[in-house]
């Protein structure tokens, strides 16, 4: 693989990533996203703070980053090294997404950029994931808890239909830990039973 291809997808991805959807329509509306909610610049604060239709458009906004950095290698590059250029942009985009330089290095979760790239790289995976995620979510309404059995359930649904070998094995383990480490103050208000949940 050129290292000149390595870097393109990844500064690409990267930047794309880096783009905030959530603090642009907060600002938009005259609202700090850090200052508001949980803090959190993702889709899910978003909507708690300023409704479903802002919080929607972000989530929107937000996997089509994914779906673009992972798309584009996939149609310019063919084969096993466009698969493997896509799994890198898509990774590029969400540590963008989560450490935007555009932000100080913060960001969200990366769990909606995610879901995008899958739908390049491993749309099965996905549909899988989201069935977990929606099982979930309706049964608890705890959307951080719905996003991190949806990551864990990445690895073992790629493994299930690809084996070890597979790059996009590596990439479900890659996206599996990325989002269980970026929940882990979720996790910790969960245990303590201080987790913001949408009400039914």
């Amino acid at each position: 693989m050129s290292l000149t291809y390595i870097i393109l997808v990844s500064l690409v991805g990267y930047f794309l990533g880096a783009i905030s959807f959530a603090v642009l329509v907060a600002k938009s509306k005259g609202v700090d996203i850090f200052k508001e909610g949980s803090g959190n610049p993702g889709a899910t604060n978003v909507k708690r703070v300023l409704g479903s239709k802002c919080g929607n458009a972000v989530f929107i906004c937000d996997a089509l980053k994914g779906l673009i950095a992972a798309l584009w290698p996939r149609l310019v590059f063919e084969g096993e090294l466009g698969l493997k250029l896509a799994v890198l942009g898509l990774v590029a985009a969400i540590i963008g997404h989560s450490f935007s330089v555009f932000l100080k290095f913060r960001g969200g979760k990366g769990v909606a950029t995610t879901m995008g790239g899958l739908m390049a790289i491993m749309p099965l995976v996905l549909v899988i994931g989201l069935l977990v995620w929606a099982i979930c979510f309706y049964s608890t309404k705890i959307v951080a808890l719905a996003s991190i059995l949806f990551g864990v359930s990445l690895p073992i649904a790629a493994f299930g239909l690809y084996g070890t070998s597979d790059p996009r094995f590596t990439l479900g383990v890659v996206l599996g830990a990325l989002i269980v480490v970026r929940h882990r103050s979720n996790i910790a208000r969960m245990f303590a039973g201080q987790e913001n949940s949408f009400k039914k």
